[in-house]
């Protein structure tokens, strides 16, 4: 399959931009009468409107941080996945502001290689694609696509099948997988590096795509990552996923949240897609691991990793994501409290109350607050506080 971006770009007039603002502010019946009166659900929107005003641009890109002229690929990609859930819970007013950014994510695809692929940055005109290429950005932008396919219909349905697609073919196609260190994909096209990251979220595009398509070249490609990620990278004395092989060989044995919640995550849409139910036993032996190396009970939140106590909203805030995913596979009480509670521990030290945006990162105790505003912790917040406010 020639690997390229299909969505033609939309008209980017302001005048359109402000017209799509001041729908958005028009009351959604839908809207309330899906979610209620949910506490995340009025926080996400919040974020929503913080996002709007300080970090979109009228190309349908966001900026990475207030005032930056730089757009990040998987920072873009991670507002459309929070704009997916908002429409999935019943509201269509996020549909343009999703389809807008997936026309300016046509500007960062390679168009000069048959393989394709997304470039990590581009300006926030959508000119100069540039920062090269990343296994972890075109799997998840991959994921995200097939989030935003369930909730759109017609041509821009399949225009997001087909993306999601040609990310898996850049996968496939584009050298990133090798025999060193007995397979895996590299990180980057500088292959420095093989990280648990990358893999499991290419392995939760093959199986999905494979769910979706029946394409045997998922399967075989799905299987072969599940084997390398379970060989290489699992830690049996912790139960855990480590970081990343290095140069020369050197596992770096540093355990991540986010890494373990991408392979509970992982391992769940292994399960569904080739009807494996032992992967459902192993993503929960996986969370029960997660709880026991890197949650904080007296603070009640997962920290980012085992040698940096500190907690984030994207790096840590995937763990809810994932365990609300393993909820709805395994309804026990703790999949679902632990999910709450760490979002709810960011909202309590990283939320600037006045206008609704979060920092970048915070001490276990609440201390050490950062200034910094990182539009990707944006996007990973609304998300999170939509998909629980379904639990409400």
């Amino acid at each position: 399959m020639k690997a390229f971006h299909l969505k033609s770009k939309p008209s980017r007039c302001i005048l359109a931009m402000l017209t799509m603002l001041l729908c958005f502010n028009m009351t959604s019946l839908k809207s309330e009468a899906q979610v209620s009166n949910s506490d995340y659900w009025t926080l996400a929107q919040d974020t929503h409107n913080f996002v709007v005003g300080n970090l979109l641009n009228s190309s349908g890109g966001y900026s990475i941080e207030p005032g930056s002229s730089t757009s990040y690929a998987w920072y873009d990609g991670s507002q459309m996945y929070a704009d997916a859930a908002f429409i999935q819970a019943g509201d269509d007013r996020y549909t343009p502001y999703m389809n807008n950014t997936f026309a300016f994510m046509g500007d960062l695809w390679d168009t000069s290689n048959p393989a394709g692929g997304y470039f990590a940055a581009a300006n926030i005109n959508g000119t100069n694609p540039n920062g090269g290429q990343y296994v972890d950005d075109n799997s998840l932008i991959g994921v995200i696509y097939l989030d935003t396919y369930a909730v759109s219909t017609g041509t821009e349905q399949a225009q997001y099948l087909a993306s999601a697609e040609a990310c898996a073919n850049w996968l496939i196609t584009s050298g990133q997988w090798d025999n060193t260190y007995g397979g895996g994909f590299w990180w980057n096209t500088d292959k420095q590096v093989k990280p648990t990251q990358s893999n499991g979220l290419a392995l939760q595009l093959f199986s999905r795509l494979y769910k979706m398509t029946g394409n045997p070249l998922y399967r075989t490609w799905a299987n072969k990552v599940d084997s390398w990620l379970n060989d290489q990278m699992y830690d049996s004395t912790n139960g855990l996923y480590i970081w990343q092989i290095a140069s020369g060989g050197v596992k770096q044995t540093t355990n991540f949240t986010y890494d373990n919640a991408i392979m509970i995550e992982a391992d769940l849409e292994y399960a569904d897609a080739f009807s494996k139910p032992a992967y459902i036993t192993k993503a929960k032996k996986l969370a029960k691991s997660l709880n026991n190396v890197l949650w904080d009970e007296a603070s009640g939140v997962y920290q980012f990793n085992t040698s940096d106590p500190r907690v984030n909203p994207t790096w840590c805030g995937w763990a809810t994501q994932a365990l609300l995913h393993l909820y709805q596979e395994d309804p026990k009480a703790i999949w679902l409290d632990h999910a709450r509670r760490n979002i709810d521990f960011m909202n309590a030290t990283l939320r600037n109350s006045q206008t609704g945006g979060y920092y970048n990162f915070v001490n276990l105790d609440g201390s050490g607050v950062s200034t910094d505003i990182e539009g990707v912790d944006q996007a990973w917040m609304e998300r999170m506080q939509v998909l629980l406010a379904s639990y409400e």
